[in-house]
């Protein structure tokens, strides 16, 4: 994604999750580096998480009051950005709660939370710890990925998001 369709939507994904002006400290670094990897499935039905991630463009628009988008634009791949919003409105349905809460603990149990813009962190670590979530390289009970359980009864490297956050929901 580039341009400045591009900017506006970054910067209304980022007021999804939290108020730019008032966040301290900032996590511009992170969430565009969020933004700039795709998230790719290779998990049956993943394609709907992926889906929910993209409908936020949808969204956008509406709020935005934008017209003649372009629709390729549209069809471009679901960011990990975009992934993990869809995600944290998910559990809040699921769980109740804040989709914003939810997007911070979700960043959190990867381990991304902690790397906000003051602290001197690799742009490698972050595109190493999504790389360990879309291949799917975390442990059976999805430790190093989005929702770890403690007590797993099957290998979440091999299910697909959507039975992995109900696991985790029912072990909150």
């Amino acid at each position: 994604m580039r341009g400045p369709l591009d900017e506006l939507y970054f910067n209304w994904l980022y007021r999804q999750v939290a108020d730019p002006e008032h966040i301290n400290p900032s996590y511009w670094r992170l969430m565009k580096l969020l933004y700039t990897k795709e998230f790719i499935y290779i998990v049956g039905n993943d394609e709907d998480r992926s889906e929910d991630g993209k409908e936020l463009r949808y969204e956008f628009i509406r709020d935005d009051g934008l017209v003649n988008v372009d629709h390729s634009w549209m069809r471009l791949g679901c960011t990990m950005l975009e992934l993990l919003i869809g995600l944290s409105r998910r559990l809040a349905f699921e769980a109740e709660g804040e989709p914003s809460i939810w997007f911070w603990v979700l960043l959190g149990n990867l381990g991304l939370a902690e790397c906000d813009d003051s602290q001197l962190y690799p742009d490698h670590f972050v595109s190493e710890v999504l790389d360990r979530v879309i291949w799917r390289t975390y442990t059976f009970n999805g430790e190093g990925g989005i929702f770890p359980l403690k007590h797993p009864q099957q290998d979440q490297r091999r299910l697909e998001m959507w039975y992995q956050l109900q696991a985790y929901v029912l072990e909150l």
